[in-house]
């Protein structure tokens, strides 16, 4: 029950979650008034997935060379276009 008001507190307090992660990227979530916490953390989730920002962060953790990624990327067109011929057939 504690728990609960706590977390309700907390919603009221807040009107909008900034956060910023590495140069000019930003994610905005509007909170409403008494809105539960697990929902507005649900949602920071689902923006994080669709901005792709975690796989970014990822892929920058090391450098990769040009020559690298291109082969990466024409490995990755020759096993889709593969995919694609099956599926004709």
């Amino acid at each position: 029950m504690d728990n609960n008001r706590n977390q309700r507190t907390l919603c009221q307090k807040l009107t909008k979650i900034s956060i910023f992660i590495k140069k000019k990227l930003m994610i905005h979530i509007e909170i409403k008034k008494g809105e539960n916490i697990d929902k507005v953390l649900k949602k920071y989730k689902y923006k994080v997935i669709k901005t792709k920002q975690l796989d970014n962060l990822r892929n920058k953790q090391e450098f990769v060379k040009k020559s690298v990624q291109k082969r990466k990327n024409k490995l990755k067109a020759i096993y889709t276009h593969k995919i694609k011929s099956k599926e004709q057939d």
